[in-house]
């Protein structure tokens, strides 16, 4: 008798997906803490609330849950163009936990979701992996994800990544926006280039306009465009919550902004109070040469560059300009680059870079 058709013969490997399992469950309980119950395999992963554990090492009165979900976007294109992949895990969690931060609220956990249209274990590993690696760095446990299967969804070696972060902040502390006043201090986090937006312009510019390959040098750059493309987006977490920790009774934090789509000023308008406006200083940091080039290559206009791509600037807080000094030494400390981009003054909640 012939031999019936399996699932595998129809595009899904069952197999496949335990031994991909099994292959990143080190790396994934690397991320677990004493707040993880140990259910590896399970439907759901458990996070404990216990306040006896001392959750992020003191006791919540109103406790907010803030939770956000993001992806990688069109960058994944050319991650599987260069087949080079780790990197775009630790883009899927920053997309995620620096919106999350941007409210005050430190990370508890994170899910992530890859679907694919035939399960290649090696790739779908690295891109675990460094969800994972990223996880750690943000004392974020990788709490659960689904990997599906869809033949015949996806192109042949294509995938999809997507992520889903949920932190926690105590109510006093929620950074909102609405404590920023006339005199505060606007701090901005370099970048670490173009992060994972903009990048259906950029590959334009890059692969039609100019005709380069992922392999290839970026005039100017110094750089080829899988390094440069590839670089991954910047965790803040790290060194924001150090910062919220240690001024935590002060709450000298007024407003912060994660830079993605829409620029600088399109995103810094998101939080300010309607009876102010941030006076930015265009020249209060370096451009990297990468925004330069594309922008010559491109024939991109000036406005146009300021509302798709991030120019620099990654992340940007609005302190209390008496601790602006301080709040500065101490992101340094913890490795971040940091330009004094501007001051609040009164307006109307706009941007204006002067």
């Amino acid at each position: 008798m012939a031999k019936g058709l399996t699932y595998k013969d129809a595009g899904v490997d069952i197999e496949a997906g335990d031994r991909l399992v099994e292959e990143i469950r080190s790396a994934v309980r690397r991320t677990h803490g004493p707040r993880v119950l140990d259910l590896y395999g399970h439907f759901a992963g458990i996070f404990s609330l216990d306040y006896n554990q001392r959750l992020f090492r003191h006791n919540y009165r109103h406790p907010l849950l803030v939770a956000g979900t993001d992806g990688v976007g069109t960058k994944l294109r050319v991650a599987i163009d260069a087949g080079r992949y780790r990197t775009v895990g630790q883009d899927c969690v920053a997309m995620c936990v620096n919106d999350v931060l941007v409210l005050g609220a430190e990370p508890l956990f994170f899910l992530d979701y890859v679907g694919v249209g035939r399960l290649d274990e090696r790739v779908v590993a690295e891109v675990v992996i460094g969800v994972a690696e990223a996880c750690r760095r943000c004392d974020c446990a990788l709490l659960g994800g689904e990997t599906a299967e869809m033949a015949g969804f996806y192109a042949p070696g294509d995938f999809d990544l997507v992520g889903f972060a949920l932190g926690v902040v105590e109510k006093k502390d929620l950074v909102t926006g609405a404590r920023i006043e006339r005199g505060d201090v606007v701090l901005g986090l370099a970048s670490s280039g173009l992060h994972s937006n903009g990048y259906t312009l950029a590959r334009t510019v890059v692969f039609d306009v100019a005709g380069l390959g992922v392999g290839d040098a970026i005039p100017g750059v110094g750089r080829t465009v899988a390094d440069e493309l590839l670089e991954p987006t910047r965790l803040y977490a790290p060194a924001v919550v150090r910062v919220l920790r240690y001024y935590s009774t002060k709450r000298v934090v007024h407003g912060m902004a994660h830079i993605t789509g829409g620029g600088l000023a399109g995103n810094l308008e998101r939080i300010l109070p309607p009876n102010v406006q941030a006076r930015i200083d265009k020249k209060a940091w370096p451009v990297p040469p990468i925004f330069e080039w594309l922008q010559k290559a491109g024939g991109i206009g000036t406005p146009e560059m300021r509302r798709v791509f991030n120019m620099g600037i990654g992340f940007v807080m609005v302190v209390s300009p008496y601790y602006a000094d301080n709040i500065t030494r101490l992101l340094e400390r913890e490795g971040e680059t940091v330009y004094r981009l501007g001051t609040i003054a009164a307006g109307k909640g706009e941007v204006a870079l002067v």
